[in-house]
């Protein structure tokens, strides 16, 4: 526990939802939910006006449609948040060597570490910073809780949403929990709090005058030890800069069940290809691939292959799931595929091979002779693509254009897709800086329209290449810690 304010929390609000609102002028201050539209699909963020209607994300999209029927739904588009992302991850990288991103849209940052705070003044002042500096270089807004340890910083910025900065002053931290509920602390899910509400525990005062022997007779000594030192607010977490993931994948649910055997491997071999994409976008290869098939009933089953050697050949993985999927029996429908690549190295194992060739070529050369380029293993020859199954004209426009995804069109310039269907698509012709634009309809197949790249949510951001000139000087009178604080 620290005696100031200097661990950050920043958690960027409603972040697909608000970058969906700030890419569509036409979406601004309407209801926005962005996740998977089919009847199986999952909220995955809502905007502030739709939660108002009881969204939220996690939230089956059938029942958020019935909440709020007139909101937009789209679906997620990644990339664009990936942009955004790493442009609030490298204001952050300004302020501290030691930053833990949590998500896209959240990170913990060692305002010590960094010497851009040491005291309440100071980081009041960098946080107000930093959510200024986010605003001009996203268009978007983020909460920053900031206190002595990273649970109660993570409170503080839950409790300054939306847009807002709250800290928690060191020594105030059992005070403030005090009326909190359990489920607020860290590791108590539904069952837990279940478990406690039976024991008469409702609040963490509750657990702070139980004690640490009464939380260990009920939970077990390594949870019930926790639960109590993070009761009475104790927390010595370090703020970690590196989180290195052990695994990349990306999986699909289907709107409808798959029987057709071709279409579930060639859905395998699309989502393989998807994973060496990302695996690819982090700069890692892997050595293990993992299929994860989850079938009609619900029973889900995992495979898994190890080779040779790390590799980010998509062939290789596609191969590899596709054995994989040979071993699962899918008789009665598949509702729910994955894809994913395990032992990650930053190495391929054709690297290993250039390396070992290399050197035996040194070896055998005199040491004035020039090294001429070496001989490859020859190119791999991937498998022709498998023609899918017939699937219905509205499934297959809905794959192709996607509702809220980029397009393009040679006369009328940028838009995103309303919405598909009956071999037509609606495209809203708009772009982040502009006026709310028109709305068009075309045929699936128009030659003059085609899927586009996001556009920046700010074309022109300020330059913050030279941010924070220096550790924002101690104030007094630095306001009301106590108080979230909105512009």
């Amino acid at each position: 526990m620290r005696a100031a304010p200097t661990i950050l929390h920043l958690d960027m609000d409603a972040f697909y939802a608000s970058a969906e609102q700030a890419a569509k002028p036409s979406l601004r201050g309407k209801p926005v939910v962005v996740g998977g539209l089919g009847p199986r699909g999952v909220v995955a963020t809502a905007s502030y006006e739709a939660r108002r209607f009881g969204v939220h994300s996690a939230m089956p999209m059938a029942q958020a449609r019935r909440l709020a029927p007139n909101a937009a739904y789209l679906v997620p588009r990644f990339t664009l948040y990936r942009s955004v992302s790493d442009q609030v991850m490298e204001l952050l990288g300004r302020l501290s060597p030691l930053v833990e991103p949590l998500s896209l849209d959240e990170a913990f940052v060692d305002l010590e570490a960094g010497g851009t705070a040491d005291d309440t003044a100071s980081a009041l002042e960098i946080g107000r910073q930093l959510r200024e500096a986010i605003e001009a270089v996203t268009g978007l807004s983020g909460s920053v809780g900031l206190a002595g340890s990273k649970m109660l910083a993570k409170i503080a910025s839950e409790e300054a949403k939306p847009d807002g900065i709250r800290l928690i002053a060191p020594g105030t931290e059992r005070e403030h929990l005090a009326p909190m509920p359990v489920r607020t602390l860290p590791g108590v899910g539904p069952a837990t709090a279940d478990h406690l509400r039976r024991a008469g525990m409702t609040t963490v005062d509750d657990l702070a005058e139980a004690g640490e022997a009464e939380l260990i007779r009920l939970l077990g000594k390594a949870h019930g030890a926790s639960l109590h030192r993070m009761a009475i607010g104790f927390d010595d977490r370090p703020v970690v800069a590196e989180r290195d993931a052990k695994s990349v994948s990306v999986e699909d649910t289907f709107d409808t069940d798959l029987h057709d055997r071709v279409r579930v491997r060639t859905e395998v071999e699309r989502l393989a290809d998807r994973c060496v994409q990302r695996l690819r976008g982090a700069g890692r290869s892997g050595r293990t691939v993992v299929l994860k098939v989850r079938r009609y009933d619900f029973s889900t089953l995992t495979r898994s292959e190890t080779l040779r050697g790390p590799t980010d050949d998509p062939a290789v993985v596609r191969e590899a799931a596709a054995r994989l999927l040979e071993s699962v029996d899918t008789t009665g429908g598949v509702r729910l595929l994955g894809v994913g690549v395990t032992g990650l190295a930053d190495f391929t194992q054709e690297d290993l091979f250039a390396q070992a060739a290399g050197e035996r070529a040194a070896a055998a050369l005199p040491e004035d002779a020039d090294a001429g380029p070496q001989g490859d293993a020859g190119d791999r020859e991937g498998e022709g693509e498998t023609e899918p199954a017939p699937e219905a004209a509205e499934q297959l426009a809905a794959r192709r254009w996607p509702a809220g995804h980029d397009v393009r069109h040679e006369a009328h310039g940028h838009g995103w897709v309303q919405g598909s269907g009956v071999g037509r698509v609606t495209v809203r012709f708009e772009e982040p800086g502009s006026a709310p634009g028109r709305v068009r309809t075309f045929r699936v197949d128009d030659p003059a329209l085609r899927a586009a790249d996001p556009l920046p949510l700010v074309p022109e951001p300020p330059d913050y290449s030279s941010w924070p000139a220096s550790r924002p000087k101690s104030r007094s009178g630095g306001g009301s810690p106590g108080a979230a604080s909105r512009p």
